[in-house]
């Protein structure tokens, strides 16, 4: 069975900005949270806007539901990717990014089940 497509993030460094602009264009609801935005997209998948205060600002990221994010972080270094975080417990689950061999980021979800 394929995994899905969950969640998406846009990483940048003025969230008021970038929230207006996807907000009017595509008549998203987004309600900034601290040092992030939650997108949501009606029907379709929702998301994050994220000022993250590094290096790392400008990009747009995929999230797949997994139901073991450890084996799927080695299975893409494995294919050639690259781990980019150590995977990190939330109270909702676990997550960890990586590159693909081309460096596009992308994350993997594992949602606690309770």
């Amino acid at each position: 069975m394929p995994y899905p497509v969950i969640h998406f993030e846009v990483g940048c460094r003025d969230l008021a900005k970038i929230s207006e602009f996807s907000s009017k264009l595509f008549d998203w609801t987004i309600q900034q949270e601290g040092l992030a935005a939650t997108i949501r997209t009606g029907d379709g998948i929702g998301g994050h806007i994220t000022v993250l205060g590094h290096k790392l600002h400008n990009y747009v990221m995929f999230c797949v539901a997994v139901d073991d994010v450890g084996a799927y972080l080695n299975k893409a270094i494995a294919l050639g990717g690259k781990a980019l975080l150590p995977i990190i417990q939330l109270r909702t689950g676990e997550f960890s990014w990586f590159s693909d061999p081309e460096g596009n980021i992308n994350a993997l979800f594992k949602e606690n089940l309770r």
